[in-house]
């Protein structure tokens, strides 16, 4: 019996340390409000790091570990009826939403934008905002289930990634 508990322990143990090595390598997004940028991070490495436009005040961009949750290609803006692929659509080409506050990915997500201009400054509602070329690369480079963190810092993003990974 003491070798069937000793047995457990150890593959308990192995297994938890796989799932975090797992974790570490699995890609993921971080967001910096400060510096309105985001990062696709791979294998542990930054990848890419993109200019991007955040909530108009702090706030309206939730901060926290959240995880992608729907994805989709001319997305269909429902506020003002505006069909997917329209160049009045301010979703832009792609939307990958996440359930941040506990919502279904459909109101808090990274999309393009018909308003290239406003990336690099504090204007949405909420939502990450990018350059619709840029968005389309993410989107294919990125699955359902991907993490994002939101922070607001003044660390550079390997130094974030060390902290995400201790999480």
């Amino acid at each position: 019996m003491k070798n069937l508990m000793i047995a457990i322990m150890l593959f308990l143990s192995f297994f938890g340390q796989a799932e975090n090595e797992q974790a570490q390598t699995a890609p993921f997004l971080i967001v910096n409000k400060q510096s309105n940028e985001l990062a696709y991070i791979n294998d542990g490495e930054v990848v890419r790091v993109f200019r991007i436009a955040t909530g108009a005040t702090n706030k309206l961009t939730p901060n926290g570990l959240h995880k992608i949750i729907i994805k989709a290609v001319k997305p269909y803006y429902r506020k003002k009826n505006i069909p997917g692929g329209s160049p009045d659509n301010p979703l832009g080409s792609r939307w990958i939403g996440f359930d941040a506050k506990g919502t279904d990915g459909r109101i808090y997500g990274v999309h393009g934008t018909n308003k290239p201009d406003s990336i690099g400054k504090n204007v949405s509602a909420g939502c990450i905002r990018m350059k619709n070329e840029e968005v389309e690369q993410l989107f294919t480079q990125i699955a359902i289930g991907t993490k994002i963190f939101i922070t607001e810092s003044d660390e550079d993003f390997e130094t974030i990634v060390e902290q995400v990974n201790k999480m």
